[in-house]
């Protein structure tokens, strides 16, 4: 096996920060689902206030719980048998990466990306402009590539990106080398391909 070694979720985005985002299809996981990660997570953060000694210990607790609650999303997103899976048609995977990499005219830097049947993982770095907006360029993101994937699926005026972005600040050279492995790492992880060359939907700059 060869790997790559290398809304309801505010974030306040620094100019120039790199930023890891992980969107998903409307309705690729249950109401009931979510419901539960987000009471699960609610419980640990109370627990963690309460026995953390330190503002210091509760936010590294905080921090701990909050990517392990990611982690569970995506196995699910990745284990998911139901929903849509519009991203596995050639068509539409490729109208979305284009689109993607069309953010590089608003002087964004694309560094990998990765799209899966049902989701995206996504590695950028902002311009340094202060006036930028993560928010906009989100949204014409998914604004463009719903209007179009959805003509090419003939569900015009259907909801196709749940609203939400998962986004983390990412910190140094040596996470970003740990994030960019876990985007590329997806397929591989996912048990879709045996190498994470061999998937066709992924780029790394």
């Amino acid at each position: 096996m060869k790997t790559y070694y290398r809304r309801n979720l505010p974030h306040i985005l620094p100019p120039g920060a790199l930023i890891f985002f992980t969107f998903r299809l409307d309705g690729s996981l249950a109401a009931s689902t979510l419901q539960q990660l987000a009471d699960e997570r609610e419980l640990a953060i109370q627990q963690a206030i309460l026995h953390a000694s330190s503002l210091h210990q509760q936010a590294e607790a905080i921090a701990k719980i909050n990517k392990l609650r990611f982690a569970t999303y995506d196995a699910l997103l990745d284990g998911a048998t139901q929903g849509p899976r519009w991203l596995s048609e050639p068509a539409v995977a490729k109208l979305v990466g284009a689109e993607i990499h069309r953010l590089e005219e608003l002087d964004v830097i694309v560094l990998a990306y990765c799209l899966m049947s049902n989701h995206v993982h996504l590695v950028v770095q902002l311009p340094t402009a202060p006036g930028f907006s993560a928010a906009r360029m989100m949204q014409r993101l998914k604004g463009r590539t719903a209007l179009e994937a959805n003509k090419l699926l003939c569900r015009q005026g259907l909801t196709f990106w749940r609203h939400e972005s998962y986004d983390h600040v990412v910190r140094n050279e040596k996470e970003l080398e740990r994030v960019i492995a876990y985007v590329l790492n997806n397929p591989v992880k996912a048990g879709l391909v045996d190498d994470w060359t061999k998937w066709p939907y992924s780029y790394v700059r």
